[in-house]
C-alpha cells in the first residue's frame, strides 16, 4: 500500500484487533517504504505516534529482531524478516498456481510468477506449458530484470532515476544480440510498457523465445505474471489474444491477495 494511502498508525484499531500489534506492523511498513532504515522523529512525524509509543514498539521489535539500532542510532529493518518474506514469497507462489494453470489452460503456453527482490526479479511460480517443445524456468530461479519481458513488467512503474540507479548497480550485460544494454533503450521499453499495459521480451533473454508480461496490480509487493514460449508460437497474432487473458487473471490474482484467502474450488481453480 503506498504510504500515502495507509492511515495513521494512531487511528483506533479494527474491530477485534490488536492496536499495539497494528502499530508494529504499520511502523514497519513506514520503514519499508523509507528504504528499511529511519530516526525515530521520522516515523512519529508519518505516522503521528507520539516519540515514547514509537520507542516502546521499537524496543519490542529489537528485542525479537525484526528491527536493530545501528551505530548512528537509527533503525533498520532486521534479518528476521528475511526468513518471513522468503516463506511469504513461497506462500504467494503457491496461491498464484491456480491462476497460472488457467492461463496455461488458455493458451498453452508456461505461464511464470516473479517478483522483485532487491536488484532481480526472482521466480516464485510456474506451470508448464503440456507441449513437448516448452519453456522451463526454474523457481528460484534469478534474472536482471532488463533482459526479461518480468523485469520490465516489474519496474514499469518505477521512477526513471530509481531504474537507473538500479542498472548502474547490476550492469546490463547482453544475453543475446536483441537484448537491451542501455539505460535509455530501457527506459523507452519500460514507457512502452506503460503505454500499451504488457511488457514484451522478444528474444532479448533467450534466443527464439519470446514472454508477455504484465504486473499483479496493487500486489502487496512488486510482482508480475507472465506467459513465454517459443516465438514461432508466441507471436504478435497471438499475443494480441494473450495479453487480455494476462490482464484479467492478474487484476483476479490481485483480488484474491487482498482477501484474506483465495478459495479455490475442487477443480484447482479460482473460486468464486
Amino acid at each position: 500500500m503506498p504510504p500515502s494511502e495507509r492511515k495513521t498508525s494512531s487511528a483506533p484499531a479494527a474491530s477485534g484487533g490488536v492496536q499495539s500489534l497494528e502499530r508494529a506492523f504499520d511502523l514497519l511498513e513506514r520503514m519499508a517504504d523509507a528504504g528499511g532504515e529511519v530516526g525515530l522523529s521520522e516515523l512519529s512525524g508519518t505516522s503521528g505516534l507520539p516519540l515514547p509509543t514509537i520507542h516502546r514498539l521499537m524496543r519490542t521489535l529489537v528485542a525479537c529482531g525484526y528491527v536493530r539500532q545501528q551505530p548512528n542510532r537509527r533503525y533498520a529493518l532486521g534479518p528476521r524478516l528475511i526468513r518471513l518474506g522468503e516463506s511469504a514469497s513461497r506462500l504467494l507462489g503457491t496461491w498464484a498456481r491456480p491462476y497460472l494453470a488457467r492461463l496455461v489452460e488458455e493458451t498453452g503456453e508456461t505461464a511464470n510468477m516473479a517478483l522483485l527482490d532487491g536488484d532481480e526479479a526472482v521466480y516464485v511460480a510456474q506451470v508448464p506449458s503440456r507441449h513437448s517443445m516448452r519453456m522451463f524456468t526454474e523457481v528460484g530461479r534469478r534474472v536482471l530484470p532488463h533482459s526479461t519481458g518480468v523485469g520490465k513488467a516489474l519496474l514499469a512503474g518505477h521512477d526513471p532515476q530509481e531504474v537507473r540507479a538500479l542498472l548502474a548497480r547490476t550492469g546490463m550485460p547482453a544475453a543475446t544480440e536483441r537484448t537491451i544494454v542501455t539505460p535509455e533503450g530501457f527506459l523507452q521499453a519500460l514507457e512502452l510498457t506503460r503505454e500499451r499495459g504488457f511488457a514484451l521480451d522478444d528474444n532479448e533473454q533467450e534466443v527464439g523465445v519470446r514472454c508477455i508480461a504484465v504486473p499483479v496490480p496493487d500486489s502487496p509487493t512488486a510482482a508480475a505474471i507472465s506467459i513465454s514460449g517459443p516465438a514461432g508460437r508466441v507471436t504478435d497474432a497471438a499475443t494480441d489474444k494473450i495479453v487480455p487473458l494476462l490482464q484479467e487473471v492478474a487484476r483476479e490474482l490481485s483480488a484474491a491477495l487482498a482477501t484474506t484467502a483465495a478459495p479455490v474450488n475442487g477443480n484447482g481453480t479460482p473460486g468464486a
